[in-house]
């Protein structure tokens, strides 16, 4: 395997790096997705549409998108792929910014972005705290508990099916407009 390719098998732990806006714990996140067998010249459906939702850490807390804390080291940009590869194992192309939450009874605000994922991990660091499940948009409404995850997921599905052309010309340079 090349350096390059490799991923610290290693969570980022501790608050002391964590950014903080007026209080707040600043959050960022991805919703992980892929396309299954469409015509690359026209716009997604919402049946060829998965996301990857993660099993949240305590039982019963049902499932969740990838997100976790902003540092002061890191861009949002950074964050919400470090997050990513950490807790769902999955590297992508952070692309479209999906919405911003305020948790006021946390002290958290959120930061949620699109990610088309390029390669699942077979190794990743939250491997063994958490599990990662391809489910259709249909599956993931269901299973959605919370608003902020339910908005989220529709602001994806709208904007992948009424404005997203398959064939982007490179999200990576194109996602620090989108915020």
């Amino acid at each position: 395997m090349e350096l390059k390719n490799m991923v610290a098998l290693v969570s980022r732990t501790g608050r002391h790096l964590q950014r903080y806006e007026r209080g707040c714990r600043q959050v960022v996140g991805c919703i992980p997705y892929r396309i299954k067998l469409a015509n690359k010249a026209t716009l997604v459906d919402e049946d060829s549409l998965e996301v990857l939702v993660i099993t949240a850490q305590r039982k019963g807390k049902g499932v969740l998108f990838p997100k976790g804390g902003w540092e002061t080291d890191e861009d949002i940009f950074e964050a919400a792929e470090r997050e990513t590869v950490e807790e769902a194992g999955v590297v992508g192309d952070v692309q479209k910014f999906l919405g911003h939450w305020n948790f006021e009874n946390q002290n958290k605000e959120s930061f949620m972005f699109a990610m088309q994922v390029r390669e699942q991990l077979e190794f990743w660091p939250e491997q063994d705290k958490r599990q990662r499940i391809w489910m259709s948009v249909a599956e993931a409404r269901k299973e959605c508990k919370q608003k902020w995850m339910k908005d989220a997921l529709e602001n994806l599905v709208k904007w992948l099916t009424d404005e997203a052309p398959l064939a982007s010309s490179s999200p990576s340079q194109e996602r620090r407009s989108n915020l």
